[in-house]
């Protein structure tokens, strides 16, 4: 371990952030966490060696807070971010002015090795809120600290993601799975851990500063063969139900609803907002203008896992009889 190096990592007790978490610290940063609650990223010390991982209280909406975590480091990374609004963490307030606050942060400390982690498909003209925020974070980054690398990610895929998980849970539940939109949108998932070790080699100074990549998976899916491949791993014989737009709006207004007034008992296993469907709209893939420009995992030196390489092993629990269950039984 280089005790010279110190990283702080925002958001680094999320489902990307534990996997960055210990790509840096196999990497030999010493790595302070910074996050809103603390007692929740009680787990992350483990994944280093004896003191080498550290967490620390920090909130986007407080600049005071964020310049605080990153007092001394070398170098940040920001994967704060919501997939949906809830109380006080709003798009616009974790995403832009999060972004905002922890780029004025990092120049005021001297900090030019940021790395921020943002979304394929961010856009200032989106349809989507969340797209647009995303969209205004990244220009708030890189009006700050023009050296700072932007990662874009598609759908992410591992262990405790929200994707396959989720809709395997479903499945067992259900006897159908709803494709929004008819199932046509495409995505290019990408392993967790593919994109923990482009952080850590941004981190380290070996991708291009002030660029913009985006990060996707060596397979485009649609949605619809995304859930019929949930199924035929958990071994489920479901109906997949296509659900027009409108019709999803609709119920993802019901839902919104429901939410707000349920005082958090409303399960958040079939919690969906409107501006989820919206981004529906949209396929999730990487561009033809970064692809050209090796603006890749590939570009970076990475080999994408497949999902059939990773996806079994943890839905297996999602099966009748957990992985000893025969597929397709």
């Amino acid at each position: 371990m280089n005790t010279t190096r110190l990283i702080t990592v925002f958001g680094g007790s999320g489902f990307v952030g534990r996997h960055v978490v210990r790509a840096l610290a196999l990497d030999g940063w010493r790595i302070r966490v910074a996050s809103r609650r603390p007692e929740l990223a009680f787990f992350l010390p483990t994944l280093g060696t004896a003191g080498q991982i550290c967490t620390v209280q920090a909130n986007m909406r407080y600049p005071d807070s964020v310049a605080a975590a990153m007092r001394g480091a070398t170098a940040v990374v920001n994967l704060s971010g919501i997939l949906a609004p809830s109380g006080r963490q709003t798009f616009d307030g974790i995403h832009r002015f999060g972004a905002a606050a922890l780029a004025d942060a990092a120049k005021a400390e001297g900090i030019t090795n940021l790395v921020h982690v943002s979304a394929i498909g961010a856009d200032v003209n989106a349809a989507s809120a969340y797209a647009r925020s995303k969209a205004e974070g990244e220009a708030a980054v890189r009006e700050t600290v023009p050296d700072a690398v932007i990662a874009r990610p598609s759908l992410v895929f591992g262990p405790e993601d929200d994707f396959f998980n989720r809709f395997a849970a479903m499945a067992r539940l259900f006897p159908g799975l709803p494709l929004i939109g008819g199932g046509h949108t495409k995505f290019q998932p990408v392993y967790v851990g593919d994109v923990a070790k482009f952080i850590a080699k941004a981190a380290a100074g070996e991708v291009k500063s002030g660029t913009v990549h985006e990060l996707g998976g060596p397979e485009i899916k649609t949605f619809h063969e995304l859930l019929a491949y949930i199924c035929e791993v958990t071994g489920r014989r479901r109906l997949l139900m296509p659900l027009p737009f409108g019709l999803a709006s609709l119920m993802a207004r019901s839902t919104e609803i429901a939410s707000s007034v349920s005082l958090g008992l409303y399960p958040p296993l079939l919690a969906m907002t409107r501006d989820q469907v919206t981004l529906l709209k949209s396929d999730n893939i990487v561009s033809a203008a970064a692809m050209a420009e090796k603006r890749t995992l590939q570009g970076a030196g990475i080999e994408p896992e497949t999902i059939a390489a990773i996806v079994p092993t943890y839905l297996a629990r999602f099966r009748r009889t957990g992985q000893f269950a025969v597929r397709g039984a």
